[in-house]
């Protein structure tokens, strides 16, 4: 690091990504600092630092070996490799830089006195990490699936037996059905849809409500999409819609997909609930109607929009999936943050990590998912070029991955009658 960088990262104070501390602190003390930028989006110490930004200057002889071997080698788990550097101002005072990535091993801790402790970065500070902070660090690092997590209350009646049948019987290939209650929790235990318990009957899994359940939202209230229209470019003005769809995420089928269903799933009854409020008319009239001509967005960005956001997001979140369509443009937002070190560059290269990997084969299974897994790179980026000339937007924070889809320009006048 060059000295200039050094004093204007200084100069800048403390931040999310950035803490100041003396080179006389307690091992376990550098060890907070560490794992709580890990477990967030990684960052630099600045050891001979003090808090108000005045440099003090590095005063141990063997620091290096004291951060990479002390610290990092007995207090940080799991192991992590950082970056050391010490840069030597012009008073001749040394500053010592550690940079680290961030962890793909989530949850950090601190191991001191034979405990661990979990830390995460709340503006410049470093806090013990709360139960949902912690819920959310072992899921994101893959160590926890949420859709595994039982969900109270419900019971093997809350699945919808014909879908279930459909399921194995036509699109798995099994020979026959469950041929009872007890077969079938074995059964949808063994597939992560349902959980067994000790003191009872088992419960449907996070899974298993919302890919089979009847109503997953009596049982979850935040399953299900919330749905929004409106006629400008903000929500200054009333909705034009506003509403909440419930349902499974799969359709009950007559055939193969793509054949009509007997009883539309969520995708479905979302895609019915848009089309109004997504579709060109002309103003004029042909034999009383308003002739229809085409759609503001392309259809099947749409789609892989929608199913990514209801399959990829983060059940630890108690929001619902949220699609609101403006007159320039169409948001869809998925709780949660991208999970392991996984980036908007990354996703849109073709990267592929399952957050909900039950909930994916299975929609691979319907074919609402395609096989490759790169429906962002292979459908909503070309597909969105090309209809409308303009690229599809990502936006991806701590709280929501979101993909904004502009609108079409308007169709010629010339197809009124």
């Amino acid at each position: 690091m060059l000295k200039s960088d050094l004093l204007q990262l200084i100069a800048n104070g403390e931040n999310s990504g950035v803490e100041f501390k003396r080179d006389d602190l307690r091992p376990e003390q550098l060890a907070k600092e560490i794992v709580a930028l890990a477990n967030l989006k990684g960052g630099k110490v600045l050891l001979g630092v003090e808090d108000d930004g005045s440099i003090s200057g590095i005063q141990r002889n063997d620091l290096e070996h004291w951060v990479m071997d002390t610290v990092f080698g007995r207090y940080v788990h799991p192991m992590i490799l950082p970056y050391f550097e010490v840069v030597t101002l012009d008073d001749g005072k040394r500053v010592a830089v550690v940079t680290l990535t961030e962890g793909s091993a989530k949850p950090y801790a601190v191991r001191h006195n034979d405990r661990e402790e979990v830390y995460v970065r709340v503006g410049s500070t470093s806090r013990r990490a709360t139960r949902e902070q912690l819920a959310r660090l072992f899921e994101s690092g893959g160590m926890l699936h949420a859709e595994l997590l039982p969900v109270s209350g419900t019971a093997l009646n809350d699945l919808d037996r014909a879908r279930l049948e459909d399921y194995l019987l036509r699109v798995v290939g099994e020979p026959e059905a469950p041929a009872d209650d007890g077969a079938w929790h074995q059964r949808l235990i063994g597939l992560g849809l349902m959980v067994a318990r000790d003191d009872g009957e088992p419960v449907c899994s996070i899974a298993g409500l919302v890919l089979f359940g009847h109503s997953p939202r009596q049982k979850m209230r935040y399953a299900g999409v919330r749905w929004m229209s409106f006629s400008g470019t903000d929500m200054s003005y009333q909705a034009q819609d506003d509403s909440v769809i419930d349902g499974p995420l799969v359709a009950l089928w007559t055939g193969d997909h793509g054949q009509p269903s007997v009883d539309d799933g969520l995708i479905e009854r979302l895609s019915s609930r848009m089309r109004p409020f997504v579709e060109v008319h002309s103003d004029g009239l042909q034999d009383g109607l308003r002739r229809h001509i085409g759609l503001r967005f392309a259809a099947e960005a749409v789609r892989e929009a929608m199913v990514n956001a209801l399959v990829h997001r983060d059940w630890t979140r108690p929001v619902e999936v949220e699609i609101v369509n403006y007159a320039d443009r169409l948001e869809v937002t998925s709780p949660g943050a991208l999970q392991n070190s996984m980036t908007i560059e990354k996703m849109l290269a073709g990267q592929r990590s399952a957050r909900n990997p039950v909930i994916m084969e299975v929609m691979r299974d319907y074919g609402y998912v395609e096989q490759r897994g790169m429906g962002v790179r292979r459908k909503i980026v070309p597909l969105t070029r090309d209809f409308t000339g303009r690229d599809a937007a990502f936006e991806a924070t701590d709280d929501f991955v979101r993909v904004v889809l502009p609108a079409a320009a308007a169709l010629a006048e010339a197809d009124k009658p």
